[in-house]
């Protein structure tokens, strides 16, 4: 089993950004967005693996304002749903929460990361 995640981008919070901004400063708030998930994606894979439960819960909101200043939605959803299982402390749940969001982090950035070039 292969499990993908749909890769789903609010094109409207990017024209925002991008009338609010301007092209050159959206660009850097979407490169340091990108940069930041990436990382923060890493740590919380980490910080399961190594029982950091806490510090999962922490990494996991920290996702949430990110993922949505640059129109990542889902990932702010499903990064919701890590919180969630943590605090109800369904060990399983979470597992496969947090490696969804692994996922479609993954495609998310690589969407965004080539979208960046595009004319919005």
């Amino acid at each position: 089993m292969n499990p993908t995640e749909t890769v789903r981008l609010d094109r409207d919070r990017l024209n925002a950004l991008y009338a609010q901004l301007g092209e050159a400063g959206a660009e850097d708030v979407v490169c340091r967005a990108i940069e930041e998930l990436a990382v923060r994606l890493a740590h919380c894979e980490r910080c399961w693996r190594q029982g950091q439960v806490s510090e999962l819960r922490k990494n996991a909101r920290s996702l949430i304002a990110i993922s949505e200043q640059i129109g990542m939605c889902e990932i702010a959803q499903v990064a919701g749903d890590v919180t969630t299982a943590i605090d109800h402390g369904d060990d399983v749940a979470c597992a496969a929460t947090l490696f969804r969001l692994i996922r479609l982090g993954d495609r998310s950035l690589t969407a965004v990361w080539n979208l960046r070039d595009l004319s919005l």
